[in-house]
């Protein structure tokens, strides 16, 4: 069974999944949603935990630097509120401060192209998420 972390924006979802063990974290996909329009991507999420034989959701949760909730986390609790509901999955909140900014810097540090990264960025920041959370349940 796999774990699969996810990285909400307000246009993309980034989705990373964990190794059989629970060990690492792979970037797998970014899924384009519209929050203005109701479009999730809850199907394309769907048949991911399907195939992949998900047992456990990781949503990144953007706390604000002081710790407190805005506007995007309190989307990322609706998101994930939906996934339990969709899904029934159990659905675990990691804090997600500067992960962007984190993987913004490794693609910058390979030398990743601005056009590619603003592709990828969003898988590689759901990637960080989940290998904290992996990473915290050693």
């Amino acid at each position: 069974m796999r774990t699969m972390g996810l990285d909400v924006g307000s246009k993309t979802v980034g989705v990373a999944l964990s190794d059989e063990l629970g060990w690492t974290a792979q970037g797998l996909e970014t899924i384009r949603i519209n929050e203005e329009r109701n479009v999730f991507g809850f199907e394309q999420l769907g048949k991911i935990i399907k195939e992949y034989q998900v047992s456990k959701i990781v949503v990144g949760l953007p706390k604000n630097m002081n710790g407190t909730i805005g506007p995007r986390g309190e989307a990322s609790f609706f998101f994930g509120n939906e996934l339990e509901k969709l899904f029934g999955l159990p659905v675990v909140y990691w804090d997600e401060r500067l992960t962007t900014m984190a993987a913004e810097r490794v693609l910058l540090e390979a030398d990743v192209s601005r056009k590619k990264r603003k592709k990828v960025i969003d898988k590689m920041a759901a990637v960080m998420i989940l290998q904290g959370y992996l990473d915290s349940q050693k």
